[in-house]
């Protein structure tokens, strides 16, 4: 069966005040569609036909950039959308939370992390939060539509849990040139029940 955009949990406006509309709704139908109809079309006669997205994630260098890179835009935007929400749980609670503490001394030291991390990213790309293969973790960024659930990474792999789109379509008619602004606005939509949830299942599938 073919991939297939998936609904948004929420209205194009819901998170306005800090990701306007217009945006949200190209960048969802847009661009996120281009993505699923190429990987579509890129796997179409291989043998990545029939097997789910996190298969194919996990052994995309087997496939050519196509596979690579449209695969990677539809698994990092269908987390990505998930995380967000109009009435957002603002922090984390029980094991992610003692986790984050643990790494990094508080929350907002985190935060602090990350927002380098998908600042300093040069170009396109993402930075993830995401739990490595030994139950730990960390902290990355990825280029392009790469993300650590990937066989191509040398090092940094692991499962995504959390992971804050840098492409310029992802804010720049609301944000211009301001990635930083971005980066800060990103934290008042963040969903951290949600991240909770990818957690668990993280670890679950270690």
């Amino acid at each position: 069966m073919a991939f297939e955009l998936p609904a948004l949990p929420y209205a194009y406006d819901a998170l306005n005040e800090y990701f306007d509309a217009q945006t949200m709704e190209i960048h969802h139908t847009k661009h996120h569609q281009a993505y699923v109809s190429k990987l579509n079309a890129a796997i179409e006669g291989t043998d990545a036909e029939g097997k789910s997205l996190d298969e194919i994630i996990k052994e995309v260098s087997k496939y050519g950039a196509g596979v690579r890179n449209n695969g990677g835009g539809h698994y990092n935007h269908s987390l990505f959308w998930k995380i967000l929400s109009a009435s957002p749980a603002s922090a984390p609670e029980g094991d992610l939370k003692t986790a984050i503490e643990s790494k990094w001394g508080s929350l907002d030291k985190f935060k602090e992390a990350f927002n380098a991390a998908a600042a300093t990213r040069f170009g396109s790309g993402w930075a993830w939060l995401y739990v490595k293969y030994n139950g730990s973790i960390e902290i990355s960024s990825t280029p392009n539509q790469d993300n650590p659930l990937m066989d191509v990474n040398e090092t940094d792999r692991g499962f995504p849990i959390l992971g804050l789109d840098v492409w310029e379509h992802a804010y720049y008619l609301k944000y211009q040139n301001k990635r930083p602004d971005y980066i800060n606005a990103f934290w008042s939509v963040l969903d951290w029940k949600a991240v909770e949830e990818n957690y668990k299942k993280a670890l679950a599938s270690i």
